[in-house]
């Protein structure tokens, strides 16, 4: 496999508006996740920009910065854009498309998501275990049905939700939103028009499940802290800050 990492960003944002460009010390946060991915060391890095801000941010910084159409309707669509632009000729197979409020995420999840992909899914993506009462009853928690074998690190991904399913005993995973698309594969999954269950839910992950599209989901330890909020922001300033990376 020949990855890219693209990391989507936009300054739109219902609870926290202008995030991406947010200072955490020192530094804007999408340049401490462009810092993540380049870590990471599988392919090179770029972050899909809604706006010139983003990308000059990105630049000051060292990064290689794409400026996407603002009206795109998802960083799906706005990495695929990027994509284009930057590989037209097709040598980068397989995209990980990294969310830009992750300034913490541990490079070697980059990585593990691209497990999925080396058994034949379609789309790779990981979870983590649920840990608490109020995690699984929060809707900001995706939850991703599915059920790992003893001693398996990928399983299929049957369905999400915000609700805490499935119901009775055993394990609920909180869906992480990294993802691992073969390049095929993302370019079917643009051309879809939103399905039933992604509009009801309001999650764009079960447009390509709706589409007969195979997700493998890769357990990980804990869930990465993204930043969602003021109170989030200030919990990252104070966790990286004191990392000093």
């Amino acid at each position: 496999m020949k990855p890219i990492i693209l990391i989507p960003a936009r300054l739109g944002s219902t609870r926290l508006p202008g995030k991406v460009l947010a200072d955490i010390a020192g530094l804007p946060m999408i340049a401490h996740v462009l810092k993540r991915g380049q870590e990471a060391q599988l392919g090179p890095v770029a972050v899909a920009c809604g706006e010139a801000e983003v990308a000059e941010a990105v630049e000051k910084h060292g990064g290689i910065a794409v400026l996407t159409d603002p009206a795109l309707p998802s960083g799906s669509d706005r990495i695929h854009a990027a994509l284009n632009e930057l590989d037209p000729t097709g040598r980068h197979d397989v995209i990980i498309n990294l969310q830009g409020d992750l300034p913490a995420i541990s490079p070697s999840y980059l990585a593990r998501v691209l497990r999925p992909l080396e058994q034949g899914y379609d789309i790779g993506t990981l979870v983590a275990p649920i840990t608490s009462a109020e995690e699984a009853a929060s809707p900001s928690v995706v939850k991703c049905v599915c059920a790992f074998a003893e001693g398996a690190q990928v399983a299929p991904a049957l369905y999400f939700s915000r609700n805490p399913v499935p119901s009775g005993e055993g394990p609920l995973w909180h869906h992480i939103g990294i993802y691992a698309y073969r390049r095929e594969a993302l370019g079917h999954f643009v051309e879809l028009p939103p399905s039933a269950l992604e509009q009801r839910e309001k999650l764009e992950q079960l447009r390509a499940l709706e589409a007969g599209m195979r997700i493998g989901a890769v357990r990980v330890e804990e869930a990465p802290f993204g930043v969602d909020t003021p109170a989030d922001l200030e919990h990252a300033r104070q966790l990286l800050g004191a990392a000093k990376i």
